[in-house]
């Protein structure tokens, strides 16, 4: 099945991630899939929350939101915060997933404070969220002179759908909106599994549609690894 540009059932759309896009802070950077656009900032806080007062050990959380005007409707802020009912959800998954990631006992009495705040949205935001998150936390740790150690895993994302029986590979907008089955995938570099969530938005959907779903969101996580290497490689 041919898509949009021309673009096979098993291939992302292009991906481009830039480092130190907020001149700043060097651990931000821009996520871009397709026309999918999201700033992913991390920064580190010699503090943490009361729950692990006195425990030596460090913590991770995450926040996510849209811009007014990341969608074609936009989106009104409350009190000056931008407020969706799927935002809460979606920042729990980016921090579950970032926090299996790093050694946050070995953190010290840290707190690392990731971002996501999504500039143009054309599907796919969450997963480019903890696809970008994972390199502004690795750049966070770098500018503040960690040991590489406290990276555990690498980790990134990406969504899978059936689309008329067809397994697509990174929907965007359009694609997700008719899509029957929505799937979207966390994984880390020796091929396990972090999260997976599906949902058979207009039918349910058989094993072996979601091993095969599966699969192809393993191809793509491999490939979004290289993208993040090749980024991270700049900053030994």
């Amino acid at each position: 099945m041919m898509r949009g540009n021309e673009r096979a059932d098993n291939a992302l759309r292009t991906v481009k991630i830039t480092p130190h896009y907020l001149h700043h802070l060097p651990s931000s950077i821009l996520i871009e899939m397709g026309s999918t656009r999201v700033l992913c900032t991390a920064i580190i806080e010699e503090k943490v929350p009361v729950f692990l007062k006195n425990t030596d050990s460090g913590w991770l959380t995450a926040e996510y939101g849209m811009m007014p005007n990341s969608t074609p409707n936009r989106i009104n802020r409350e009190n000056g915060v931008i407020r969706h009912g799927r935002h809460m959800e979606i920042q729990r998954l980016i921090g579950r997933s970032l926090r299996t990631a790093f050694d946050l006992k070995n953190l010290g009495t840290r707190t690392i404070q990731v971002d996501c705040d999504v500039l143009e949205a054309d599907g796919g935001t969450r997963t480019a969220s903890i696809t970008g998150s994972y390199v502004a936390v690795c750049l966070a740790l770098q500018s503040h002179h960690m040991p590489i150690s406290l990276v555990k895993r690498q980790i990134a994302s990406i969504s899978v759908g059936l689309l008329k029986h067809e397994v697509l590979l990174d929907l965007d907008f359009l694609e997700d909106s008719q899509a029957d089955v929505d799937l979207n995938v966390v994984m880390d570099d020796s091929g396990n599994f972090i999260e997976i969530q599906g949902t058979g938005e207009k039918r349910a959907f058989s094993l072996e549609e979601l091993n095969t779903m599966l699969q192809y969101g393993k191809k793509g996580i491999t490939e979004l690894f290289d993208e993040q290497n090749k980024v991270l490689s700049q900053f030994p």
